[in-house]
């Protein structure tokens, strides 16, 4: 019973930070699905990543706050709908709302039937720009959380050295902790400019940071 009342309690009071978080209730007042959105906007303010006429391709998508963004960015008007200077395809495992001007597959990223329908829908383009808020279910055991963290990292990495542009960008969701050092030096390996970034949107507590991978180095 104890560890029942302690449950609700967290609970409970995760769901009072969440109702009463400012980034949250931006969200909701202009409209975005998930404070997930002000990230990815931080992050591209201060990178100057996503421009008029790019191919964007948004891994783990759901619920679709990010592809919101991106559909806003190359709008030429700035608006949620209408015309759209670009292409944003999104895939995730789970289901998404529709988006107007988003190209959305279901499934997973890590089988080759699923990278053969992105690849596909891309057309032949190259990608400007890759954001990749992947991450797996965590099992509360480190190792193998890291494990699969890396791994979700690795695979976009090398979607990204497949299939963007020389110039483009990779964003992916990581976190601190085992494994972190691998993975920037992973993106060290693979881009010329690599930068952390903590969004003022990420909460505090979290361990959970973006590496923004810019250019990417001649293979070897």
């Amino acid at each position: 019973m104890k560890v029942k009342s302690k449950s609700k309690k967290i609970n409970k009071a995760w769901l009072n930070d969440h109702v009463t978080d400012p980034w949250v209730q931006l969200a909701h007042r202009e409209g975005y699905r998930a404070r997930a959105a002000y990230k990815l906007k931080e992050i591209d303010e201060t990178l100057g990543l996503v421009k008029p006429g790019h191919v964007v391709v948004d891994l783990g998508s759901t619920p679709g706050a990010w592809s919101q963004y991106l559909r806003r960015r190359l709008s030429p008007g700035g608006a949620a709908v209408g015309e759209l200077d670009g292409a944003i395809i999104a895939l995730d495992l789970l289901p998404m709302e529709p988006i107007e001007g988003v190209q959305f597959l279901q499934g997973d990223f890590r089988e080759d039937e699923m990278l053969a329908r992105l690849e596909a829908a891309m057309g032949g383009r190259r990608a400007n720009l890759v954001v990749s808020d992947m991450a797996p279910n965590l099992s509360g055991i480190a190792s193998a959380d890291a494990a699969r963290i890396t791994h979700l990292i690795e695979l976009a990495v090398e979607f990204a050295r497949q299939h963007l542009h020389p110039d483009g960008a990779l964003v992916a969701k990581v976190f601190h902790g085992g494994g972190y050092d691998e993975q920037v030096r992973l993106f060290k390996t693979h881009f010329r400019i690599v930068k952390p970034i903590k969004p003022k949107a990420s909460r505090d507590r979290s361990s959970e940071t973006f590496l923004v991978g810019i250019g990417l180095k001649p293979l070897q």
